[in-house]
């Protein structure tokens, strides 16, 4: 499985962003996903997940009031909207597949290239 993120950029605080995760190349049924970030000097850093087909989401206590994650499953898609966006924010941000349904904050097989989130202040 193939996975592209997008929808990064240059934002001001309190702004919002959504980035998508389009997959392709293999079966994104029955895999649960998930949004990663990684900030420079700093550990990569889960953010949020769900389950397939998408009823059970999980949030970082970070993001959790500001982002959401959802999935389109007829367009191999999934999103995360970020809402109130800070400068801590800034980081670049991964999108991965785990091979099971089932969400966690571990063990993703798969991995998109990255996308990069600069909030200003």
């Amino acid at each position: 499985v193939q996975l592209q993120a997008s929808g990064g950029g240059l934002v001001q605080a309190g702004d919002s962003l959504r980035l998508s995760c389009q997959a392709s190349g293999g079966t994104f049924s029955s895999r649960a996903m998930g949004w990663f970030r990684q900030a420079p000097g700093k550990e990569r850093e889960f953010l949020a997940a769900i389950s397939w087909p998408g009823t059970i989401t999980r949030y970082a206590d970070s993001v959790k009031g500001r982002f959401t994650i959802s999935r389109d499953n007829a367009k191999n898609t999934v999103y995360l909207q970020m809402n109130s966006l800070r400068p801590e924010d800034t980081a670049v941000y991964y999108c991965a597949g785990r091979a099971t349904q089932f969400v966690g904050t571990t063990s993703y097989d798969y991995w998109g290239q990255g996308t990069l989130v600069t909030v200003s202040s």
